[in-house]
């Protein structure tokens, strides 16, 4: 066949698998080799057949005759597409705007038989027996003594369908992805970025290149400050945050005004521990140019009107992010609809790993951006005194990524997917009910945040103190007497707390898998505790 164009890119069911060098000869993506850049930034994709398609000779045939391979990588293709369910069967030529996987890859679509057998049993059945997919449920506090897990704001269980996903790619796909063109890699690729396409349609995201696997939500939230943010918020540009932020949502945002000599406001709360949406108008100008809020509060509980301060943003032309750590686990997200410029999230929150979380943005403002880490993977081109970039997704994911763990979000997705995100906030939604009414029985409480009268759709979480008690002293007892697992503390938001009066709080927070007899329990235990605690405090 004829010898490429140098530049020219090859991808296998989406992945960039392979470059053409200076002599038209296909080289795997990452081996070291000079070329230039394509005419027109062609781009030669060899894609999955969309059915049974041509037979395997014309296949091969027609890959060998438009140069995208050589002949006997072009018979092996076709051979195992029938052999294997995969291969080549069609050459599409077009500006590279991206390596976005199908839908459905062909390893995916091999393994999809397997994935609906596991989540079949999740789909029409009742929570009670969903808890059986949950090995930790079963956990022990001593002999006799079941764990209460109620800290599921701060990290979820792990379903068998994600552990052995995890397990599987572990035991039969390990392989770095994007680099290698023999069988283990390819099909490490192919998980990674079908996980990558189930994240994208888990949240309704326009194309996967929109999503960007990072290690947590903070990475992400860093991501977009030292990108688009540094690059366009300039000295006496304005940020907007609001006094009940994580952590990971004010920090970032302090470092970059320390920096570049930005103004910082914050949204307060109302009487009730929601957000002051009022005060809004009056901090937004022409000098803002972003506002950064949480969807969902991990103290308060509230749901913020996204929607209402997205319009009211970008009406005086600022972007919106918005932390979804606390609402991408429990509720429907649709980022077409949402009206946020950027949202992040993590996964192990969301019944998936620890160590990976993801970045969703438009698409538009992750290409104008700048690259966050440099490394591998995220170049296009290096040469010795400059380098170019690769497209969306790729250029913020510098070196080896999370590939294995974001495999299992991606299985993660397929779970909650299954369940049904608007059945799991039913859900969450009666637990809600039934904690804050068990919560307001015991004596001397303060809960904190709105109730769920005054916002129907808060989150199936209460933080509180009880008057005599500390939060420490609180957790540690019902723990160890009564097996209730409870977080205590600041919660990564200080600001808030202080806001409130108070220095540190209990919290309570339940996910789908959760049941009132467990809030029973553990409102039991609570009540023991604090009489046990101010008992000897008099």
């Amino acid at each position: 066949p004829a010898p490429l164009p140098a530049g020219t890119v090859a991808t296998v069911a989406g992945a960039r698998v392979a470059k053409a060098d200076n002599v038209g000869h296909l080289r795997p993506h990452g081996s070291v080799a000079a070329a230039s850049d394509a005419p027109g930034g062609s781009v030669a994709r060899a894609a999955r057949p969309a059915g049974a398609g041509a037979a395997a000779g014309q296949t091969a045939a027609g890959l060998v005759a438009a140069g995208i391979a050589s002949r006997a990588f072009a018979l092996l293709s076709a051979r195992r597409r029938g052999r294997r369910g995969y291969g080549c069967a069609e050459v599409r030529f077009g500006r590279c705007r991206g390596i976005a996987a199908p839908r459905a890859t062909a390893l995916a679509d091999a393994r999809t038989g397997q994935e609906e057998g596991k989540l079949e049993s999740s789909i029409g059945r009742d929570f009670q027996e969903v808890r059986a997919d949950f090995p930790t449920l079963r956990e022990e506090q001593r002999p006799g003594v079941p764990i209460v897990y109620l800290d599921n704001a701060a990290t979820s269980h792990k379903p068998v369908q994600v552990l052995e996903e995890m397990d599987r790619f572990y035991r039969s796909d390990n392989s770095n992805v994007h680099r290698g063109m023999h069988t283990l890699s390819i099909r490490a690729t192919e998980a990674f970025e079908g996980a990558r396409s189930k994240v994208a349609n888990f949240v309704n995201a326009a194309d996967p290149c929109e999503i960007i696997f990072t290690r947590n939500a903070s990475e992400a939230i860093n991501l977009v400050a030292r990108t688009w943010a540094r690059a366009n918020v300039k000295s006496g540009d304005e940020i907007i945050l609001t006094v009940m932020e994580h952590h990971s949502n004010l920090v970032p945002w302090q470092m970059l005004a320390e920096e570049q000599g930005v103004k910082l406001h914050f949204l307060g709360l109302t009487p009730e521990g929601e957000l002051d949406i009022s005060q809004l108008d009056g901090l937004l100008s022409e000098r803002t140019r972003i506002v950064s809020v949480n969807h969902v509060s991990n103290v308060l509980g509230c749901v913020n009107p996204i929607k209402d301060i997205a319009d009211r943003a970008h009406a005086v032309g600022a972007k919106l992010l918005v932390d979804a750590c606390q609402s991408v686990p429990h509720m429907p997200v649709d980022v077409q609809t949402l009206g946020a410029d950027w949202i992040v999230a993590s996964g192990h929150k969301m019944c998936g790993p620890t160590g990976v979380g993801f970045l969703w943005g438009r698409a538009e403002l992750l290409r104008a951006a700048p690259p966050f880490l440099g490394g591998g993977e995220m170049i296009d081109e290096v040469y010795l005194d400059r380098f170019t970039c690769a497209d969306i997704p790729h250029k913020f994911e510098a070196g080896t990524p999370a590939f294995a763990e974001a495999t299992a979000l991606g299985a993660a997705c397929d779970y909650l997917a299954a369940l049904g995100m608007k059945k799991v906030q039913a859900q969450e939604h009666e637990l809600t009910q039934h904690l804050w009414q068990r919560l307001a029985e015991v004596p001397g409480i303060t809960m904190y945040g709105p109730t769920p009268d005054q916002c129907p759709d808060r989150a199936s979480l209460c933080s509180f103190n009880i008057e005599g008690c500390h939060p420490n002293d609180l957790a540690t007892l019902v723990d160890q007497e009564h097996g209730v697992a409870m977080r205590a503390g600041h919660h990564c938001t200080q600001p808030l707390h202080r806001e409130l009066g108070v220095t540190f709080s209990a919290r309570l927070s339940a996910y789908f898998y959760n049941t009132k007899e467990e809030i029973d329990v553990a409102v039991a235990a609570v009540k023991d505790a604090a009489e046990m605690l101010q008992g000897f405090a008099s």
